[in-house]
């Protein structure tokens, strides 16, 4: 069986959407989940499936403690659902194309630091695009830059509001990051 560790600083959806995928998949499993945020729901979403969390801080993430913390796991894949702290060198070195995030737009639209959640539905919204959608990518040394793995797109209409167009990508997250990472623990 392959090791999924998530990160997630908020809410979980995404993260409790891919333990309940793999709990089923027999190829996987989410073996933890690690957050930043002490108050983050997706620590109680892990705790309702019986996953280990893992709460640490920035400087923790920066020096080595979170390292040292995945080296013990030995994860076949790190999934980045929702985690805004950007990472770092040290992790990535250690686990090239092994780290993958997902990001709320169609990159390189609507990337780089400040560009998460709401921010982008709103820019994407404000700019009147015809279209948006999902990007699964690897994850580098800089936000939203590394290879881009998966998008899929959705259409926007002139009447959608932020939350319309935010509806509209959580559908495409839950549907499309199980699989993408099923696939990608198949290789």
């Amino acid at each position: 069986m392959k090791k999924i560790v998530v990160f997630a600083s908020g809410s979980g959806t995404n993260a409790e959407n891919i333990i309940k995928y793999f709990a089923l998949s027999g190829i996987g499993s989410v073996v933890a989940v690690f957050t930043n945020n002490p108050s983050a729901k997706v620590i109680e979403r892990a705790k309702n499936n019986e996953i280990p969390t893992e709460v640490f801080s920035k400087e923790e993430l920066i020096e080595s403690k979170v390292l040292q913390k995945l080296n013990i796991i030995e994860p076949d894949l790190i999934v980045l659902a929702g985690f805004l702290l950007k990472f770092p060198q040290n992790i990535i070195a250690s686990y090239p194309n092994k780290i993958i995030n997902i990001h709320p737009a169609l990159l390189p639209k609507y990337g780089g630091k400040g560009m998460y959640g709401m921010n982008v539905h709103k820019a994407i919204v404000e700019n009147k695009e015809k279209e948006t959608g999902i990007t699964i990518h690897y994850v580098n040394e800089n936000y939203d830059e590394g290879g881009v793995i998966f998008q899929k797109k959705v259409v926007v209409l002139g009447t959608d509001t932020a939350d319309v167009v935010a509806e509209k990508i959580h559908d495409l997250e839950q549907r499309y990051f199980p699989e993408v990472i099923r696939d990608l623990l198949k290789k």
